[in-house]
């Protein structure tokens, strides 16, 4: 049985007062959380929602998000999460080319969405969390209420049938939609279990949005599927991370590289008893020694593993183990189980240890292709490797390097230059909190590394002091031309930064 829906019915024979997922002061155990996702099923079901069809989640972390992945999954339907930080013209693109049948929100969305949900041909119902009767909008509580008792069998499903439609975050012209099907599930959730030894021990701390794969996926569906349970924080909240840890015991959580520094600069952070955290998931960035050191002084027992992966792989292909941590700075680790990486040159050949190349891709976890989109499919799947475009290298041990995105590599009087490369310097700035640097346009070298930093709250450092900083550090035609001192750096959910956003941005001056 490959519906992902049907771990719930083992785990209710096995463990039906377990607390399966915790909101504040909500608890679902096992058996409740069951009674539920039945309910909506039969509730979709009676809406007319079947095998195949679409349903859109407009939703911030609440346990009802989790109970519409079960139930949809049940039905053999499928469930797209959107991004809440999307505008309405975004949105209804998406519920549009991805043939949406229903659309799933809560009161802070409802006038947006309602503007939006009349123009996607195929939109058919509308359900309302928390909310007040509508003629537009069905009571998502009256709907299960309408079936008590109610028990829905998991349709039998095959590893190649979809379970989800994710929309990447739109750093091309248009979101492209990743086909992620049950086979790209089990396999990731598998993979995770088996490298972190998940158990029905475990609590993650969903701190990420769930419409991402890195609060879904990292490893929030992998320890539901172990038999574990999820504390979910609605929105992130630095101080709420520490306090949950705290107060339910959290073993473990994903961090962008945003909230991991938020965390680290809460006040009183020493307060919070975090000792029971097994390991932190990161990703997104490489993280500067300083950091990590900070990070392992905060969470003694925890084992900081940074990772590499993508919405196309559900998330997580490599990360760095606990024993090379220090000894491998600055790798994204080996491939999880059943996962293959290859860099490869610009004709598709494998390169040698050491050697830049684009990073492919190849395994279980690897999607299905782009929804309804042949051409984009077409460029990234090629003789059975997923073409990420990103660059790296692989050491003689094995271990992935992220050197740079295809389109982020600036070329400078002919030499390459690998951007974060020059963060990292940076980053050993005792002012700096973040760095992000993007080619500048020149007119002798062609490009120039041009250097966007947020300082530490009471931090402070002029442009001539980092330049030197850096000058004694990296080779002259590294250095950047140019500082541009910042509050914040824009950044995608999962917390890459947006560096299409800062080359858009003019130098003035």
């Amino acid at each position: 049985m490959h519906n992902f829906s049907s771990i719930l019915d083992y785990h209710l024979a096995q463990r039906p007062d377990a607390v399966a997922v915790t909101q504040e002061d909500s608890r679902l155990t096992v058996r409740r959380l069951h009674e539920r996702v039945n309910q909506l099923a039969a509730g979709l079901t009676e809406l007319g929602v079947g095998r195949g069809d679409v349903v859109a989640l407009l939703l911030y972390n609440r346990p009802e998000f989790l109970e519409l992945v079960y139930a949809t999954n049940r039905i053999g339907a499928v469930f797209l999460p959107l991004n809440y930080r999307l505008s309405e013209e975004e949105w209804a693109y998406i519920l549009g080319h991805a043939q949406a049948k229903v659309i799933v929100t809560e009161p802070e969305f409802l006038r947006p969405a309602d503007r939006i949900a009349a123009e996607p041909a195929g939109l058919e119902h509308r359900i309302l969390v928390d909310g007040g009767p509508s003629p537009e909008w069905t009571g998502y509580e009256t709907l299960l209420g309408r079936h008590q008792g109610a028990h829905i069998a998991p349709v039998d499903v095959e590893p190649h049938d979809l379970q989800r439609l994710m929309y990447t975050s739109g750093t091309t012209s248009r979101p492209k939609g990743v086909r992620i099907t049950y086979g790209n599930l089990q396999a990731k959730n598998l993979a995770h279990i088996v490298h972190f030894g998940l158990t029905a021990q475990d609590t993650t701390l969903v701190a990420g949005p769930l419409y991402h794969v890195g609060g879904l996926d990292m490893p929030a569906l992998g320890v539901l599927h172990a038999g574990g349970g999820v504390v979910l924080q609605r929105k992130f909240d630095p101080e709420g991370v520490l306090r949950a840890i705290q107060e339910h015991r959290v073993t473990n959580a994903w961090l962008a590289p945003a909230m991991v520094n938020a965390v680290l600069e809460v006040p009183d952070r020493e307060s919070y008893d975090t000792t029971s955290m097994r390991f932190i998931l990161g990703g997104g960035e490489k993280t500067p020694e300083p950091v990590l050191r900070r990070i392992m002084t905060a969470f003694p027992n925890a084992w900081f593993a940074d990772a590499y992966g993508l919405t196309e792989t559900v998330s997580g292909d490599t990360f760095l183990d606990r024993e090379h941590a220090l000894s491998k700075l600055g790798s994204v680790g080996r491939p999880v189980p059943h996962t293959r990486v290859r860099i490869v040159d610009d004709i598709g050949g494998e390169v040698a240890a050491g050697e830049l190349g684009e990073i492919t891709l190849r395994g279980p976890k690897v999607f299905a292709g782009y929804w309804r989109d042949e051409k984009a499919t077409a460029a990234a799947l090629r003789d059975g490797w997923f073409h990420t475009g990103d660059i790296g290298h692989v050491d003689e041990d094995g271990f992935l390097y992220i050197d740079d995105r295809k389109k982020d590599m600036i070329v400078s009087g002919g030499e390459n230059i690998a951007t974060p490369e020059v963060e990292r310097v940076l980053y050993e700035h005792p002012a700096v909190l973040e760095a992000a640097v993007v080619g500048l346009t020149h007119p002798r070298w062609g490009e120039v590394p041009r250097a966007f930093v947020v300082f530490r709250p009471g931090g402070n450092a002029g442009a001539d002091e980092l330049r030197e900083f850096c000058r004694d550090r990296l080779a002259k035609f590294k250095v950047p031309a140019r500082f541009d001192i910042v509050d914040e750096l824009p950044r995608t959910p999962s917390g890459k930064v947006l560096k299409r956003t800062l080359r858009d941005i003019p130098a003035e001056g």
